[in-house]
């Protein structure tokens, strides 16, 4: 499982044009699955990302939590994030989940996140989406279920 995520000031995920989710201030969190990923992963990550404190403070300091500052979720699928780029020019995304199961997984750890925090908004798994951000910071952190 990997995970890039982006403390935003506000984000957007369209498809065929019409905007399917957005968020104000909080966190895009951009979603790759692989086979072999586990429901207990999502759930780490889950309750990693509640107490992440990623938002400034009022003295600049970077103690806060999505919770803290009010903070909207959105989640994207991304199987890119798996692209193997040893060989050739073409990316090879053998490493990333099957369809079947890496849909599974985006839904489980959707509902996951919309349990913790409360409202979630999302793109479309498997859909051709254009995704807009304006990154603050830029903070941006990767996790990587390898390095776990």
């Amino acid at each position: 499982m990997r995970l890039v995520i982006q403390r935003v000031n506000h984000a957007s995920v369209k498809v065929d044009g019409s905007v399917v989710g957005s968020i104000g201030k909080g966190l895009l969190i951009l979603l790759g699955i692989a086979d072999g990923d586990t429901k207990e992963m999502a759930d780490r990550y889950i309750k990693k990302l509640s107490g992440l404190r990623i938002f400034e403070d009022e003295n600049g300091k970077t103690n806060l939590s999505l919770t803290d500052v009010g903070g909207e979720v959105m989640v994207v699928s991304q199987f890119t994030l798996y692209a193997d780029c040893r060989k050739g020019n073409r990316p090879s995304f053998v490493k990333a989940g099957a369809p079947d199961f890496a849909n599974e997984m985006y839904e489980y750890f959707k509902k996951g996140c919309a349990d913790t925090f409360g409202s979630v908004q999302c793109g479309v798994f498997g859909a051709d989406m254009k995704v807009e951000l304006e990154n603050d910071g830029p903070f941006t952190v990767l996790w990587d279920s390898d390095w776990w």
